[in-house]
């Protein structure tokens, strides 16, 4: 059976079947490799492709009429990407590689065949689509109602939470591979202000930084500081057909 990272995502809520995860290896039959900066969409291009990420990271971001650029969210392996997308013949949103990559881009209408063969994929892309529009929510009220310490330790905890979703070796630390200014794009702070608030949780004793990797020193307290709620887990799947 051929490896499919997006149904190792998924199988992260649920058990698969064999069907399951042979129709959700067919949507990344076709991998490309992407390099760093490369823009794989631009915002009001037609749709005609969906992706799962396979490896790398990606992004996706609009520019704000003064020219400033807004992150919207960032990819990991095993996301899909474009699930704004689905319901556009235009897209609402550009997407860039924020490093060397592999994207498995498939047809928009390939995703009907996936939701008329397997109902519970479908459900299951459904409850992940609704936990990102939770999770962007808790943003956009933290964009407009915290402190800029509360902004970085909030998204720290979101990327820390998210890439162990399919890394069962992290505990504590992570390659976050972002920098400062796309950290700042996300959460609304310039760069020099990211940076500020970095170095005061590091002298707290809340982070410590080393070639590039970010380790939590304190989880509870850096919760507690970004009024955080892990998206990732306590989710309601007693509702879902049954396999």
């Amino acid at each position: 059976m051929a490896t499919s990272c997006f149904a190792a995502r998924l199988a992260k809520q649920v058990p698969l079947s064999d069907a399951e995860k042979t129709a959700l290896a067919r949507l990344e039959e076709n991998p490309r490799k992407v390099k760093r900066g490369a823009m794989v969409q631009r915002v009001n291009d037609t749709v005609t492709e969906l992706f799962v990420l396979r490896e790398g990271r990606m992004m996706s971001f609009v520019i704000m009429p003064d020219g400033s650029r807004q992150i919207l969210r960032v990819y990991f392996p095993g996301d899909f990407i474009g699930s704004a997308s689905t319901i556009y013949s235009r897209a609402p949103e550009s997407l860039i590689a924020l490093t060397d990559a592999i994207i498995c881009p498939f047809d928009k209408h390939a995703l009907r065949r996936l939701l008329d063969e397997s109902p519970r994929v479908a459900a299951l892309l459904f409850l992940l689509s609704n936990a990102e529009r939770v999770a962007m929510t808790d943003r956009l009220a933290s964009l407009g109602r915290t402190s800029a310490k509360a902004r970085v330790a909030s998204f720290l905890l979101d990327m820390f939470d998210r890439i162990r979703v399919t890394d069962d070796a992290i505990t504590d630390s992570f390659d976050l591979r972002l920098t400062q200014e796309e950290i700042g794009d996300s959460i609304g702070l310039t760069s020099v202000h990211v940076n500020r608030m970095i170095r005061q949780m590091e002298e707290e004793g809340l982070i410590s930084r080393s070639n590039g990797r970010i380790t939590l020193r304190d989880i509870a307290r850096l919760e507690e500081i970004g009024h955080y709620t892990n998206r990732q887990k306590d989710m309601d799947l007693d509702w879902l057909p049954v396999g």
